[in-house]
């Protein structure tokens, strides 16, 4: 592995645990509109798609619902109201993630998150867990026309940056990180923890996998 130009980071269940916010968001707006509860390992199944695929999920506790369910137009603003202000209440960074980012900072490389969480979640979130200090650009699901897996976010963020896709290298943890990266040209790390839909984290198809974002920075010294 030659040192990246450019590392881009998944949000959530790469560098943030986010499921209990998320769950308890979802489990509020279905107390409120008299649903019964899904609970926190539910929920974590369900990350990756943005709000208002989790929205419906919650709703109907189906992976992949057709159309838009019933009380949907209800439920999503509350959703989002809900969730505005529990945004880092019950979660928080995974082991290693702080100094990892903050150690390749150090070293002198570009640092980028690109989630499809928007962006009225995900800058107050960042920034209260003390990572938003540490990037040169965070990318939100409000600010693309297509979303991870679609390789439009990966693609744009590296021409952002003036550098080509086969300089850059994603870290993640989950199939829609790992088919975002391969359709983009990126190369592609994933963590052993968070949402992934597989068993086996070998079974995400990545160039490697890390135990910790504070692996990285040695990985990368190890390659230069």
């Amino acid at each position: 592995m030659n040192p990246p130009a450019l590392i881009v980071f998944d949000l959530d269940g790469t560098l943030v645990d986010s499921a209990p916010d998320l769950a308890y968001a979802a489990d509020t707006m279905l107390a409120r509109l008299g649903l019964p509860a899904r609970g926190v390992e539910a929920v974590r199944g369900w990350i990756g798609n943005g709000v208002p695929m989790l929205v419906k999920r919650a709703l109907t506790g189906e992976m992949w619902p057709e159309g838009e369910p019933e009380r949907f137009d209800q439920a999503l603003p509350l959703f989002m109201e809900i969730y505005a202000a529990h945004v880092c209440d019950r979660g928080g960074l995974f082991p290693g993630v702080l100094e990892g980012v903050a150690e390749l900072k150090r070293q002198g490389y570009k640092l980028a998150v690109l989630t499809n969480k928007h962006s009225k979640f995900t800058l107050p979130l960042l920034e209260q867990l003390g990572v938003a200090a540490y990037m040169d650009y965070i990318g939100c699901g409000d600010q693309f026309d297509k979303h991870k897996p679609h390789p439009e976010p990966l693609l744009k963020t590296a021409e952002r940056f003036g550098v080509r896709p086969e300089q850059c290298l994603m870290v993640g943890d989950s199939t829609n990180d790992v088919q975002a990266a391969r359709a983009a040209g990126y190369g592609i790390l994933v963590v052993p923890y968070g949402y992934r839909s597989c068993e086996r984290v070998e079974d995400l198809g990545a160039d490697g996998v890390i135990d910790s974002i504070a692996q990285l920075p040695a990985l990368l010294r190890r390659a230069a």
